[in-house]
C-alpha cells in the first residue's frame, strides 16, 4: 500500500477559501466540540469508502492529531479513493496555526475516555483480585496488554468501542 499523503494546517489554509472538500472523522461529540470551518463529519467506524469513490477534487481528512485520519485514508486508499491527503497534526495543529474553528459545547477527548475507562479498569481488578479472589488480577494484565497493544499498532479496541457509546454519538450545538 502506497504512504499516505500529507498537508500542512499552513497548505489547508490557503485551499480553504476556494472549498475544499473536508471531512472529519472523529466523533459527533468531539466534532461538536470545535472542528475547522467547512469540515463534514464522518466518523472512522461509519466511515463508508464506496461514497468517495467518484468525490470530485482531493479529499482532505482530518481528526484530533492524525491518527484516525491516517487510518481513514489508509481504508480509503484500499478501497480505491486516491485522490486524499491527511492534514498533518489534525484539529489541534489547525488551532493553534489560526485556521478557523467552529466551536460547541466541551466534550471529554475520545484519548481522555480510554485513560479512564484503562485506568479504573485496573484500579476495579486490582481491589476485586485483593478483596474477592486472585483471578480478577488477570483483568490488570489484560488492559494493560491492550494498551501495548495500543501503543504499538496505533489501534485501540477500547476507543472503538467508547467511540460507538451514546455519549459520543451527540453533536453538540456549535457556535464560531
Amino acid at each position: 500500500m502506497s504512504a499516505v499523503p500529507t498537508i500542512t494546517p499552513e497548505e489547508l489554509r490557503a485551499k480553504l477559501s476556494s472549498g475544499v472538500v473536508l471531512i472529519d472523522v472523529r466523533t459527533p461529540a468531539e466534532f461538536g466540540e470545535a472542528h475547522v470551518e467547512g469540515a463534514r463529519n464522518v466518523p472512522l467506524d461509519r466511515l463508508d469508502p464506496s461514497k468517495f469513490l467518484n468525490q470530485p477534487g482531493t479529499l482532505h481528512v482530518i481528526c484530533q492529531r492524525g491518527g484516525r485520519a491516517k487510518q481513514a485514508c489508509e481504508k480509503l486508499l484500499s478501497a480505491g479513493v486516491l485522490d486524499l491527503v491527511n492534514v498533518e497534526g489534525g484539529t489541534s495543529a489547525c488551532e493553534s496555526g489560526g485556521l478557523p474553528l467552529v466551536r460547541g459545547a466541551k466534550a471529554i477527548s475520545l484519548e481522555r475516555q480510554v485513560r479512564i475507562a484503562a485506568g479504573s479498569l485496573v484500579v476495579l481488578s486490582v481491589l476485586l483480585g485483593v478483596l474477592v479472589h486472585p483471578a480478577w488480577l488477570g483483568l490488570a494484565g489484560f488492559v494493560g496488554a491492550g494498551l501495548v497493544f495500543a501503543g504499538v499498532t496505533d489501534t485501540c479496541g477500547m476507543g472503538m468501542l467508547l467511540a460507538r457509546m451514546p455519549w459520543n454519538q451527540r453533536a453538540t450545538s456549535c457556535t464560531r
